[in-house]
């Protein structure tokens, strides 16, 4: 029945993540440090928000952009904290999560043959959500050595006369890269200079560590071409309410408006309403939890350092992203073989595309107690390769 099927769907490829879940999911007593989401519970006072809507009778539709004191109140936190005004009228746009809010980008700027430079490695549907939208992916790869900071050289090489966006993930989903103010200008001299749109997925926001996180509509000159997306989801443990918001000039959002009026009415009115309250009332369970997964940070990343995986230092989210050069396997014969021996389930690198490979993902998005076990189960893994690699060694000697 392919055949019914259009060219964009079959062409679209499955996530490099879910894979490993789905195996993990048959197994006993695995260790995952793969999931990207908070392990904490929404706090209670936010559950009991969303919980009185429901008693309260609060069950039907909101209006298509969103309550208008959830999008007043994004509209006041954004200006405290980056001294940006948006107008709550039409300039803030309420999402099924960050997802939808960057497919509603994709979709009001891309015409078919447009390209997007996405910056890589990256969270597997930034691509596949270029392709979806109809435009074209142009990866631009950074590196390790460079701290996973994307220059104005790597994107002025990989622009055409096609080119119509930069898409932005920072702080990093995988690296947990933070990108600097120094690269963030290099991004906003290249979009100004070839008359880019910029989208900017800033969902990690609020979960930095010793650094500031840069907005990027408040660099010089960028307001008027940045999409910045964001929602509820990571800094406040919120993913199941599945509640984004768009901040952008009335002329993008009214635009992504006009799709997210038919294809999802409104986004979910408890979860809505249970937004509006973390951010009135929600700041002090953010920092506990940002300072909660501070300290698992430096234990996982000290932890792969002890172990010889040298671990690039993330300053946002909550992913480690260690090298496994000196094992000599690629990272997905890695993560399957781990996963088999040890139970211990991690995400390839390559999964996040070519920038990745040679490296894993791990979430530190989980307890203290399960990431020492994580780490107990890999040196039994690395100790069991060195012991065979020495075996053979020996043989072949003989």
């Amino acid at each position: 029945m392919s055949r019914y099927l259009s060219r964009s769907a079959q062409n679209l490829r499955p996530s490099g993540i879910r894979r490993y879940f789905d195996i993990a999911a048959t197994m006993e007593d695995v260790v995952t440090l793969g999931i990207g989401e908070p392990d904490f519970v929404t706090p209670a006072h936010i559950v009991d928000a969303g919980v009185k809507s429901l008693r309260d009778g609060f069950t039907g539709y909101t209006s298509n952009a969103g309550l208008y004191e959830l999008r007043a109140a994004v509209a006041s936190q954004i200006e405290a904290r980056y001294g940006l005004r948006y107008s709550p009228e039409n300039e803030v746009l309420v999402t099924v999560g960050v997802s939808e809010a960057l497919y509603l980008a994709l979709k009001v700027l891309l015409d078919p043959g447009d390209e997007v430079l996405v910056v890589e490695p990256c969270f597997v549907a930034n691509p596949a959500l270029v392709e979806t939208a109809g435009g074209t992916a142009v990866m631009v790869r950074t590196s390790v050595g460079n701290g996973f900071q994307v220059t104005a050289s790597d994107l002025e090489a990989r622009t055409t006369s096609r080119t119509k966006a930069i898409l932005l993930s920072y702080p990093s989903n995988p690296t947990g890269a933070v990108l600097t103010r120094e690269h963030l200008l290099q991004v906003a001299d290249i979009a100004e200079k070839h008359d880019l749109v910029v989208i900017s997925d800033e969902i990690y926001e609020r979960l930095v560590y010793g650094i500031e996180h840069v907005n990027f509509a408040s660099l010089p000159n960028m307001y008027e071409r940045a999409i910045v997306l964001s929602g509820m989801s990571k800094s406040y443990a919120m993913t199941g309410w599945r509640i984004g918001y768009v901040s952008a000039p009335a002329p993008f959002t009214e635009a992504m408006y006009k799709i997210h009026q038919y294809l999802i009415m409104s986004a979910p009115t408890t979860g809505q309403t249970a937004s509006l309250q973390a951010i009135r009332q929600g700041e002090a369970d953010v920092e506990s939890m940002r300072q909660d997964y501070d300290r698992r940070r430096r234990l996982i990343v000290d932890g792969f350092n002890r172990l010889g995986l040298k671990c690039f230092e993330p300053r946002g989210a909550f992913y480690a992203f260690p090298s496994i050069a000196i094992t000599g396997m690629d990272d997905e014969t890695f993560c399957e073989e781990l996963l088999r021996e040890q139970r211990l389930a991690l995400i390839p690198g390559s999964a996040f595309g070519e920038s990745g490979a040679g490296f894993v993902r791990a979430s530190y998005a989980t307890s203290e107690a399960n990431i020492q076990e994580a780490l107990n189960r890999l040196e039994r893994f690395l100790a069991a390769r060195a012991a065979a690699a020495h075996l053979q060694a020996k043989a072949a000697a003989a």
